[in-house]
């Protein structure tokens, strides 16, 4: 699943071919959606933005587009006159103006709100380490509502702060030299592991390629490494799947920098 950096840049893909275009054909192809979508045309794109995982579409007539990626859900801009990228049946939102059109593919959710009623579909995220509001000190708050939690599992729960998934996660916790499965109340500095997210986040929001968190031919230190040797110390890196049913994710470690107790 696509974490807050890769849906941060979708965003500002998005906000740079629709802001401040009207709407000439709207298209959200789901039930919930698709008879209201057709009031979109004529509107005025005001923003594209991320909310953690999650896409907001503003629009000036009082309406939101909330979108998410899911899986395996991708954005394609291309010019107004050109072939519908993808194909047909995995389109799920079409957003065509003048000069551009944004075509949703295999998109996880697509919901059509009232712009004053965002908290619908976003209220429930923790703060947004990528966010202009972004709030450090709750963040750790609400990692330590449930102390007896994995670290592991609360920092992939969106609730808790919003945009971190599998790949920051790991590299996070490597960081600060935190096994996984160290419950909440047990690590020694909530605020500097969430800054460390933070920070590994922020490096990878720009436009430009991909940075690494950890210098070598693979760019990170434990991330989809297992069986390899740690950079740092070449301990055989670890890896399992655990969490919540129907919600384990796989996680990796270094045994040796990542001490469990």
């Amino acid at each position: 699943m696509p974490e807050g950096d890769a849906v941060f840049r979708s965003c500002a893909t998005l906000h740079r071919a629709l802001s401040g275009q009207v709407l000439t054909r709207a298209e959200l192809r789901v039930p919930a959606a698709a008879a209201a979508a057709a009031e979109l045309v004529g509107q005025r794109v005001l923003e594209v933005v991320p909310r953690g995982k999650h896409q907001l579409t503003r629009l000036d007539g009082g309406w939101t587009i909330h979108t998410h990626l899911r899986m395996d859900g991708t954005w394609k801009v291309v010019e107004a006159s050109a072939r519908t990228p993808g194909p047909a049946h995995e389109v799920r939102a079409l957003l065509t103006t003048e000069q551009k059109q944004a075509v949703g593919l295999r998109l996880g959710m697509v919901d059509l709100v009232r712009t004053d009623h965002e908290d619908e579909v976003v209220g429930h995220l923790g703060p947004d380490l990528l966010g202009p509001g972004w709030d450090e000190d709750l963040a750790v708050v609400n990692l330590l509502r449930e102390p007896a939690r994995t670290i592991g599992e609360a920092l992939l729960d969106q609730r808790n702060l919003a945009g971190i998934g599998t790949i920051y996660r790991a590299e996070s916790l490597f960081h600060q030299r935190v096994h996984p499965r160290t419950p909440v109340a047990e690590v020694a500095d909530l605020a500097n592991l969430v800054r460390t997210a933070r920070r590994l986040l922020s490096a990878n929001k720009g436009p430009g390629p991909w940075v690494p968190t950890a210098s070598g031919r693979d760019g990170r230190w434990v991330y989809g490494r297992a069986g390899k040797p740690c950079p740092r110390c070449r301990t055989r890196i670890e890896c399992e799947e655990y969490g919540p049913a129907t919600q384990e994710r796989l996680v990796w470690w270094c045994p040796r920098c990542q001490p469990l107790g």
